[in-house]
């Protein structure tokens, strides 16, 4: 049985086997749980089906949050990027799929937490996009989502993914890992360029604090999921590229949860610091309560 103690350590196993991250843990998790691979992929082609609906429904121009804060932006974005913009169509459609998803959540809708709900948008973002912009087959995309399964499980016995505990970087920081080590996957790199890969995007939002306005998964978390679908493609390509991150990539989560222990607790989803404490951020605050009362 896997520990998932340790990414290095499930990155050697698999280049030992001579097969993907997403081969070893579908087969670890089959023998542990004792049921088919069969069944384990279905639950997982599950998942994928309702990161693709939460896509669709969340990129109505119509969506918006129960606060009234956010929504519609997906549209927009998804909009803008049939002209193309400054970075290209793709990775404008990949920002625009990670929005819907991120205001779909906020409007009560079912996505899937990966690793939670603030931080659900990265990895449809990158891994659906990788599928239906004709990157990839369905049963690599649902393969790929074992491999970043496997890195969520290592981070959350080895730090944290909850933004209460270790900050945003908690949450957006270790989905944006997830999602480089299963676009590097994706693209035919090895388990140890996923595992360069996922040190890479955790070492860009070490820091990253929680400071939700009116201590809603709404300001600023949406638009920091966009960031995080952006670094989880850097990440992969540096990795692709052939470029090893120079720390460890369980020295970066040990690294992460250092930073995330020595946060305040006004830094860590109490909307008492940060963005939820500027001027506007309290004015919303205070509107959203007082229309609630």
């Amino acid at each position: 049985m896997l520990e998932y103690q340790s990414i290095s350590a499930l990155c050697a196993a698999a280049e030992e086997a001579g097969v993907s991250l997403s081969e070893l843990v579908l087969r670890d998790q089959a023998e542990e749980m004792e049921l088919p691979t069969e069944v384990l992929y279905q639950r997982m082609r599950e998942n994928l089906q309702v990161m693709r609906q939460a896509i669709q429904a969340g990129s109505m121009p119509e969506t918006r949050s129960l606060s009234g804060l956010t929504g519609g932006d997906a549209f927009k974005m998804k909009r803008y990027a049939q002209e193309g913009g400054i970075i290209g169509g793709f990775m404008n459609r990949s920002i625009a799929r990670a929005l819907a998803v991120s205001e779909y959540n906020a409007a009560m809708g079912k996505v899937v937490a990966s690793p939670t709900a603030g931080s659900c948008g990265i990895l449809p973002g990158t891994v659906v996009s990788m599928l239906e912009e004709g990157k990839c087959t369905e049963e690599a995309a649902v393969m790929a989502l074992f491999t970043a399964g496997a890195v969520g499980m290592v981070i959350a016995q080895q730090a944290s993914i909850a933004g209460a505990q270790g900050g945003c970087q908690a949450e957006c920081g270790s989905a944006s890992a997830m999602a480089a080590a299963a676009l590097v996957e994706l693209c035919g790199g090895t388990p140890t360029q996923a595992g360069h890969a996922c040190a890479m995007a955790i070492k860009n939002q070490l820091g990253l604090v929680c400071d939700p306005v009116a201590g809603l998964v709404e300001i600023p978390c949406i638009k920091r999921n966009v960031s995080g679908v952006s670094i989880a493609f850097t990440a992969a390509e540096m990795a692709l590229a052939g470029i090893e991150s120079k720390i460890p990539v369980d020295e970066c989560i040990q690294a992460m949860k250092s930073v995330g222990d020595s946060m305040c607790s006004a830094l860590k989803e109490t909307a008492l610091g940060g963005l939820a404490m500027t001027p506007t951020g309290i004015q919303y605050a205070k509107r959203i309560y007082n229309t609630a009362q």
